[in-house]
């Protein structure tokens, strides 16, 4: 398989990803949605659900749709990323940048579809919430850890779903990060996924958004950082478990 389809098959799933789930946050907090006030619960269900369409539409590239994931597959030892796909250099930088690629444009097109609610919400926070992820409490040494112990989470559980039956395809990918959402996301918003983060933020920055404020930059390093260590732990871990239960 070639990187130029491993790179458009990422950019369409991540971008499905992030539509989705930036679209199920601006449901719930901007102002005058159908969805306002649903409640965080709702917000995991719809990245959960977020999850489960673009994995399958990016089924082609393996559906990596998170440089974390990429990162632990690599930590992991694997040969191909997806079936035809060499763990390399050249086809890393290829997950990396489709996935980030994929962010931006999922977060462009969910600010069209709310454009309207964008411009009656009064709060700029309440608009970079809708793009990217911060923290409940700002002490960036937690909230770092945070993101390790989520996407750490992620990474493993998911490298063990080949021990499960095929036939449910995406559909364990989803209800883990339902669960990830709904038990580890309130102290940092659960970002899990540095493309996620960083490509809404860098959108949120460059679009004409009435009233939108800061893009919140001193924090944009964390929910990237965070993914990627708990992605490449995730990684390792699920490598070294065999070993030791072969040892023992």
């Amino acid at each position: 398989m070639s990187l130029g389809i491993v790179f458009a098959s990422e950019v369409m799933g991540t971008m499905m990803l992030t539509l989705l789930g930036c679209g199920v946050v601006a449901n719930v907090a901007l102002k005058g949605t159908k969805g306002n006030s649903g409640g965080f619960l709702l917000v995991n269900w719809g990245w959960g659900l977020a999850v489960f369409a673009g994995v399958f539409v990016a089924a082609k590239s393996g559906a990596h749709l998170n440089p974390a994931v990429t990162v632990g597959l690599l930590a992991n030892g694997k040969a191909e990323y997806a079936p035809g796909v060499a763990v390399d250099f050249a086809s890393t930088m290829t997950y990396f940048g489709g996935e980030l690629v994929g962010a931006f444009i999922g977060a462009v097109v969910c600010w069209i579809a709310y454009k309207q609610h964008f411009d009656s919400e009064p709060d700029a926070a309440t608009k970079l919430g809708v793009f990217s992820t911060g923290p409940a409490i700002r002490s960036y040494g937690w909230n770092v850890a945070t993101e390790v112990i989520g996407t750490f989470v992620l990474v493993f559980v998911i490298l063990h779903f080949a021990n499960g039956p095929a036939a449910l395809g995406p559909l364990p990918v989803a209800l883990l990060v339902v669960g990830i959402g709904a038990s580890l996301g309130g102290p940092t918003g659960y970002a899990i996924n540095p493309a996620r983060d960083l490509g809404p933020r860098i959108a949120h920055a460059l679009l004409p958004i009435k009233g939108k404020g800061s893009s919140d930059w001193s924090y944009a390093w964390v929910p990237v950082v965070g993914p990627l260590l708990g992605g490449a732990l995730g990684g390792l871990a699920a490598s070294w478990l065999p070993l030791v239960v072969a040892a023992s």
